[in-house]
């Protein structure tokens, strides 16, 4: 076992409903990288989806592995050739790090990288270690200071705003359109933030859970809809004039993207945001032809965290009230049934080193 001062607590993925409290060797950091003290980390769709089925999509961990990526901390080392951030600074953490020389990343794309390592991700094999832990190591430039004004629980809403923020980016622009959000989660209300933020005119909200409904209206959005209603797309199509301009769908559930393309006016946009499983979906290419729909993917984020940070610090967006819970690491089992109960949960986060309080 290692020894105590250079070993850290870690919660490990071994198999679907089985994640592991270990003592684990504490990382080294090498060329370029820095090792954070984990103060605040969100539970992401992604990691519920390894908790509930053990793998994530197409993505099968090949051994146990550390889940968390949305994730804020504090410098406890650097490699000697770091000159920023400091030892001591406060970051949060762009978690997908592009190799920074392919084609997409001289592009700007590097969220399309095919050498992209993910942290607490199987998309690499073996599967790269995430945050829910004391410490975890990642590279210098995968860091973003944060401002006194965020406390951690903000600071650890960075990573799913940027997933959000990217999306509408993905849709050229909303202000002014009739926009429709596909699944009330996390990301689903984020969404519905930035595009009010953004300027749309009309946001409304679809899901099949009442609860769901229920909270996207305490974040302005101009109606809400049940998908599981009879004869629902007719009657939603005549309420905004034939269709929304642009739709995010964000639940990653097909019968919510079979529906988005009934829902969708000609000529508008569908957005996929959310993880559909791993088997092929039937789309309707006729329809997309006849009607000009545009059916375009957005996946994790490209370079907007600096943004995401301007856009909190001015007030534009408030991200607070979206985390419901707390839990201490060595509670993380508990965090993780919380975070996919009904029961009025949005964002659940994780406390590893004496985090700030919410």
């Amino acid at each position: 076992m290692p020894s105590a001062n250079k070993s850290m607590m870690a919660c490990v993925l071994y198999g679907a409903h089985d994640i592991r409290l270990e003592r684990r060797e504490r990382p080294v950091p090498k060329e370029g990288m820095v090792l954070l003290r984990v103060l605040r980390v969100g539970i992401c769709g992604s990691d519920l989806h390894y908790f509930e089925y053990g793998r994530c999509g197409a993505f099968v961990p090949g051994k146990p592995f550390i889940l968390g990526h949305e994730v804020v901390g504090i410098v406890e080392e650097a490699a000697e050739d770091v000159r920023s951030p400091s030892v001591g600074s406060r970051v949060a953490v762009n978690p997908a790090r592009s190799c920074g020389v392919c084609h997409y990343c001289r592009q700007g794309r590097g969220n399309l990288c095919r050498s992209t390592v993910m942290l607490g991700s199987a998309s690499t094999n073996p599967p790269t270690d995430g945050a829910f832990a004391d410490f975890v190591l990642v590279k210098a430039e995968q860091c973003h200071a944060l401002p006194p004004e965020f406390d951690d629980g903000l600071g650890a809403m960075l990573e799913p705003f940027a997933v959000a923020l990217h999306a509408v980016k993905r849709a050229g622009t909303v202000s002014g359109q009739r926009v429709l959000v596909t699944g009330g989660g996390p990301i689903g209300l984020l969404v519905v933030i930035t595009s009010i933020a953004f300027g749309a005119s009309l946001v409304m909200l679809s899901d099949p859970v009442a609860e769901r409904r229920q909270t996207a209206a305490k974040f302005g959005v101009g109606g809400v809809i049940d998908p599981t209603e009879e004869g629902v797309v007719d009657s939603v199509r005549r309420k905004v004039d034939d269709g929304f301009d642009v739709i995010f769908e964000a639940s990653g559930a097909s019968p919510a993207l079979r529906q988005a393309f009934g829902f969708v006016r000609p000529g508008g946009k569908i957005v996929q945001i959310g993880t559909l499983s791993a088997d092929d979906i039937p789309l309707p290419a006729n329809q997309i032809m006849s009607r000009e729909i545009q059916y375009l993917g957005s996946f994790r984020y490209g370079d907007v965290f600096d943004e995401a940070i301007r856009l909190i610090v001015s007030g534009r967006v408030e991200l607070r009230p979206l985390i419901t819970a707390v839990w201490p690491l060595l509670r993380i089992e508990d965090a993780f049934r919380s975070a996919m109960s009904k029961n009025g949960a949005i964002k659940v986060q994780v406390e590893a080193s004496g985090g700030s309080q919410l």
